[in-house]
């Protein structure tokens, strides 16, 4: 009888996950019918929506505390009404997640404000939290130089919990509004296996898109106008969406999940300081940081821990040279060029028409804020005539943004970066990803597969034959973000629009690592591209 019970409950818990399928595995049809009322309220307009939560949008999950989505749809869709010029046929998908630092994350919803929600933690931290130790029991430490706060940066609860909610504004504009949750590098099952390396999130993603266009016909919105949106690693996940629409290289990782059948491919990007590009983010953070040989411990939660200022290691200097002369070949090698058509180009010594490029963006950004009335008069490096920002010196302005992380800032040689990590494998937690972390390791340490690495650049698919990239991009990189190099999102923009795609790309003045602080440019750009 006993036995019995255990079988009932058991049987009881697995249907109230729900849309458990009569062959063990979860059906992919939209439910229509499954949904809650909300009233909501954005900038004084009160609308209702109706809140389709809790998805599991792939037949086989691995983890269904994760692979689950949120779906909000405005009530006037259901009326036959319109919404800021949209209908029920013609509303973009607003898609953002909640991915930072590579770790786990659960969806979007209108109770919280789109930002990732797991902290990433150290190595301790995160060992305590797989091990199930209590949440208060766990030592509040740092990452790998110290500091106290999120692996990529994100804002604190404290600061997060002031600003709008994303979903909920994107819904007062006739936006239908999807968010997946998404594995991460930290996951691990009851045998001791990490089931969220990579690419888990990006396949996650790419599953959750699909099912979103295999009920195009069941639910309100353009399932051909999707945008994805995302924060930090949560802004390479979107990128490599718009990058790699439909690439074969993902195929066996859907199949694995039981991903509906479809395209994957997406409409828009935007991409808020995406730290991507992970192969070759080394080189470029050295390349500008190179020559500054202190950094600060302290980061966002500077009052929480010892915000001293520190000097790097003779070692560490050695390394961050290694990696500054090795980036010119890099960006040699892209034929990058101009909107002019000039191909661009670095010396030896780290100066040509690249650095110049990168350098007219600070520009631009200082001359938005000088119109929008900013007070810049104290930043001396900048060279203001006539009321207009003609020149900067990029020397001076690359010390007041302040080196924040020890080189290699991503491929770490003792293996401690969230980066390492997340280049794992199923049965070993961290891994070297470039050939010169390998080389150079202080530790006994393996190298990923170099075709996962690929999985995680959008670099590599952009434009080619078998990938379908998205069309329209927005990419945000705050000119005071430190969390990676400026160079980064640079060579993306460039890159995109070597290749026709339309990129609108800007580093806003004196930002900090931190994303969806323009939600009103944001969703200009959305009208612009959609109707």
């Amino acid at each position: 009888m006993k036995n019995i019970r255990i079988i009932i409950t058991n049987l009881l818990a697995v249907l109230s996950l729900g849309l458990f399928a009569q062959n063990g595995s979860y059906k992919l049809e939209f439910d229509s019918q499954k949904y809650k009322k909300q009233t909501l309220e954005y900038r004084g307009q009160k609308f209702n929506i109706r809140a389709f939560e809790g998805i599991v949008y792939v037949a086989n999950p691995v983890d269904t505390v994760y692979h689950k989505m949120n779906i909000y749809i405005p009530e006037a869709y259901f009326q036959g009404n319109s919404i800021n010029g949209y209908s029920s046929e013609t509303a973009p998908v607003f898609f953002p997640n909640q991915i930072g630092g590579y770790m786990p994350a659960t969806p979007a919803s209108t109770q919280n404000t789109g930002f990732g929600n797991e902290r990433p933690m150290n190595n301790r931290a995160n060992r305590d939290r797989r091990e199930g130790r209590p949440r208060s029991d766990r030592p509040r430490t740092g990452n790998r130089d110290g500091q106290f706060r999120h692996a990529d940066n994100r804002p604190s609860m404290m600061e997060t919990a002031q600003k709008e909610n994303t979903v909920i504004a994107a819904l007062s504009k006739g936006y239908v509004v999807a968010s997946a949750g998404a594995r991460g590098r930290t996951n691990k099952d009851g045998n001791g296996r990490f089931y969220g390396k990579a690419p888990a999130a990006i396949v996650d993603l790419k599953a959750a898109v699909r099912y979103l266009k295999y009920n195009d016909k069941a639910m309100p919105g353009d399932a051909n106008k999707i945008i994805s949106n995302g924060t930090s690693a949560g802004g390479a996940m979107s990128a490599l969406l718009g990058a790699t629409g439909n690439n074969p290289d993902y195929q066996q990782y859907l199949d694995e999940l039981g991903a509906a059948n479809g395209s994957d491919a997406i409409f828009a990007t935007s991409a808020y300081c995406p730290i991507t590009n992970l192969d070759n983010a080394d080189m470029a953070y050295e390349w500008q940081f190179n020559g500054i040989d202190h950094y600060r411990k302290g980061g966002m939660f500077a009052s929480e821990g010892n915000n001293t200022e520190m000097n790097l290691t003779e070692q560490q200097t050695g390394v961050s040279t290694a990696l500054k002369n090795m980036f010119p070949d890099y960006i040699n090698s892209l034929q990058l060029k101009n909107l002019q058509g000039d191909i661009l180009t670095l010396d030896k010594d780290g100066n040509g028409s690249f650095k110049t490029l990168v350098k007219s963006y600070v520009i631009a950004s200082a001359n938005k804020a000088l119109k929008e009335g900013t007070d810049i008069s104290q930043y001396k490096w900048i060279v203001i005539q006539n009321n207009v920002v003609t020149d900067l010196d990029w020397d001076a302005y690359i010390r007041y943004m302040e080196r924040q992380k020890t080189p290699p800032a991503f491929d770490a040689l003792d293996l401690s970066s969230g980066e390492n990590n997340l280049f794992g494998t199923d049965i070993i937690d961290n891994q070297h990803f470039t050939e010169y972390g390998q080389q150079n390791t202080t530790t006994s340490a393996s190298r990923a597969d170099k075709h996962i690495v690929k999985l995680m650049n959008p670099m590599y698919y952009i434009g080619t034959p078998d990938s379908e990239t998205a069309k329209y991009w927005r990419i945000r990189h705050g000119s005071k973000d430190k969390d990676t190099g400026l160079a980064i999102s640079a060579i993306l923009a460039t890159y995109l629009q070597n290749r026709g795609y339309q990129v609108d790309y800007a580093l806003p003045w004196d930002k900090p690592h931190s994303g969806d602080y323009d939600l009103d440019e944001l969703f200009q750009w959305i009208d612009s591209i959609s109707r």
